[in-house]
């Protein structure tokens, strides 16, 4: 066991995980922020993407002793302080970026990654930066919608 210490959320955590826990396992597991989704356990899908020292990268891809002593954020953290939508979730629940819901805590990250170094994407932009993240219901159009509102809300 390697005991690995991370900045989840702006939070001090630590914990003893094994050599081969994914970064997505120890989120989720050891601790219960299960909002980040393991898909297919294979980087291809998206749905358990973070930021990890500020960078978009898929938590079942990287092993939790790669994040020691990194800056982690997960989907929890995009909320509000009191605990309500950010902008960028509200943006997907306000136009409809979500059916079923397990790809969202990952396209609503990659969205802020996104944001973050384009303030106003072309829905070229939005497509191309979400090439990774699969959603098998929406087909993508409301995603880039909602992605859309949430730049001129947070311009």
């Amino acid at each position: 066991m390697t005991k690995v210490s991370m900045t989840v959320n702006g939070k001090a955590v630590s914990g003893e995980v094994e050599g081969r826990t994914l970064l997505a396992e120890f989120l989720r597991n050891n601790l219960h922020l299960t909002g980040t989704h393991i898909g297919c356990d294979t980087s291809q899908c998206g749905a358990c993407t973070v930021h990890v020292n500020g960078k978009m990268v898929k938590s079942c891809a990287i092993l939790a002793q790669e994040a020691d002593g990194a800056e982690v954020a997960t989907i929890e953290g995009m909320a509000n302080d009191d605990g309500s939508l950010g902008v960028i979730q509200a943006a997907f629940q306000e136009h409809h970026g979500l059916q079923c819901g397990f790809c969202t805590p990952g396209m609503v990250m990659a969205a802020a990654d996104l944001l973050a170094k384009n303030t106003n994407p072309s829905e070229a932009d939005i497509r191309s930066h979400l090439d990774g993240n699969i959603c098998r219901c929406t087909g993508y159009h409301n995603i880039v919608k909602s992605i859309q509102a949430a730049a001129s809300a947070l311009s």
